[in-house]
């Protein structure tokens, strides 16, 4: 029998089965003890230290009996201080991405993903790179910045060497004012040498999705292909920071276990980083399973409603204070809406989950991985955003900076964020106001842009961003940054 150990490097041990179950027990027994949610609760909440703020962050049984209580007025606390801490360490930025799908050939039997081996009517493609210069060009016309590279697992199709040859290629493409400043990537569990060379290509965060946590559910999910290995998957973190890529991103699928059970495997892998790595997770996803091809979400019984999707979200904010949250066009505007109040800091936009999908003029469907709920243009989302009182930013600064893993961390808890990334986010918007956007939305965004510069405290920094800003409007002068 495993046992519970968060500095462990065995996923048996520290994704416990036995841990989580009394996790879940001990949330049951107190999901209504008042006086043990308050304690969490002021534990929770931002801390005022010199000019910053710091937060202790929760256990995942802390966090677990946040998740399980049921009191209205506690849920609405929580939603409170998510908020508060997500302002206190991210502001009213949204960082905004865009996946970039390279191949969906895929050699595993994953039953909740249309790409599976057996699904032999999809339209199977792999980008030449050519077709990925194309895509890249179509994403830089949009006004992206920042992409998340997506392809099945497959050695034969998409082995390292491809995945290195596109990369190399989107960074390439310099195109009128555009340019790809960050390339995030999210392929299959690989070896530490493979992560060494993701690395020395330039990465920003490496992303893989654990699916669920529940390995005998996991083993019934992913019944052929090397995705079957449960450790080997679970424990690829840490060979990718082994590997050197200090930026790793969590995430479940939503709807294929129990939420609870997810949930807590979910802070308990971000606590092994931690304990090992001395940082957690740069970014947590999550997303819940959605129709595609040859998919159909109703063949899992454990989905979850917009109201536990919210809770789940505050509850991460909550657990995991300093850790950026996505969410991706997978959910409609009402409920990306509903989780910009409660800690997510990214958002993707104008996204198409097929391969090749951005240079047709009407959006594909046959190689789609999932549907698009929120299929908007970028412009309509960075106006939405601006009308909801968010900054849209394209800021890559601290990625190019050298500014990641522990030292990202160490500046979000510093205080320095109105004086650093606030006003990086200002001059990525003007970027976007002055090459990309529709005369509404550049209206908008200018007003923003002007209250927005009053809040950056010091007079030097806030000198230097309208300086700056006044280059952009003026001229092709293009990348200023902190």
């Amino acid at each position: 029998m495993a046992v519970y150990d968060p500095k462990s490097l065995c996923a048996d041990e520290f994704i416990n089965d036995e841990e989580i179950r009394a996790t879940l027990a001990y949330a049951e027994e107190n999901k209504n003890n008042v006086e043990l949610i308050d304690r969490i609760l002021e534990k929770a909440r931002p801390v005022k230290k010199g000019n910053g703020c710091t937060c202790a962050g929760l256990t995942h049984r802390e966090a677990s009996v946040l998740l399980a209580c049921e009191i209205p007025e506690k849920i609405e606390k929580m939603y409170e201080i998510a908020e508060e801490i997500k302002l206190a360490f991210y502001g009213n930025r949204i960082v905004l991405f865009a996946p970039l799908y390279l191949s969906n050939y895929c050699v595993n039997g994953c039953l909740y993903c249309p790409y599976h081996l057996k699904n032999k009517h999809i339209a199977r493609k792999k980008l030449t790179q050519e077709e990925v210069r194309a895509e890249v060009i179509a994403l830089q016309d949009m006004g992206h910045k920042r992409l998340a590279i997506e392809a099945g697992e497959d050695p034969v199709n998409n082995p390292i060497e491809y995945i290195l040859d596109c990369i190399h290629t989107i960074y390439s493409v310099h195109h009128k004012n555009g340019d790809i400043r960050r390339v995030n990537v999210n392929i299959a569990a690989t070896t530490v040498e493979d992560y060494r060379k993701l690395k020395e290509a330039g990465i920003g965060t490496y992303i893989l999705f654990q699916e669920t946590y529940h390995k005998e559910s996991y083993l019934k999910l992913h019944p052929t292909g090397p995705k079957h290995d449960y450790n080997y998957h679970t424990e690829a973190m840490d060979r990718a920071m082994d590997g050197g890529i200090d930026d790793v991103g969590l995430g479940v699928l939503f709807g294929l276990e129990l939420y609870k059970y997810e949930f807590a495997g979910l802070i308990m892998h971000a606590e092994h980083l931690e304990a090992v790595h001395g940082v957690g997770p740069h970014t947590i996803s999550v997303p819940r399973v959605k129709r595609a091809d040859d998919i159909d979400p109703d063949m899992f019984d454990n989905g979850i409603d917009d109201d536990t999707f919210t809770k789940i979200a505050a509850c991460i904010r909550l657990a995991v204070p300093y850790t950026g949250m996505i969410v991706s066009t997978r959910e409609s505007e009402e409920v990306r809406k509903r989780l910009l109040q409660v800690g997510i800091s990214q958002v993707s936009g104008a996204s198409r989950t097929s391969v090749g999908g951005y240079t047709q003029e009407e959006r594909p469907h046959d190689t789609e991985q999932f549907d698009v709920s929120d299929q908007r243009t970028l412009d309509e989302v960075v106006r939405w955003l601006m009308e909801t009182g968010h900054i849209p930013s394209f800021c890559t600064a601290c990625y190019r900076e050298g500014r990641t893993g522990d030292r990202f961390m160490s500046l979000c808890k510093s205080g320095q964020i109105l004086n650093c990334c606030h006003p990086n986010a200002l001059m990525t918007l003007a970027e976007y106001l002055e090459d990309y956007a529709s005369p509404e939305t550049k209206e908008v965004g200018y007003r923003m842009i002007a209250e927005e510069l009053k809040r950056i405290p010091k007079e030097k920094v806030r000198q230097i961003a309208e300086e700056h800003i006044r280059d952009i409007r003026s001229s092709n002068r293009r990348d200023f940054r902190f």
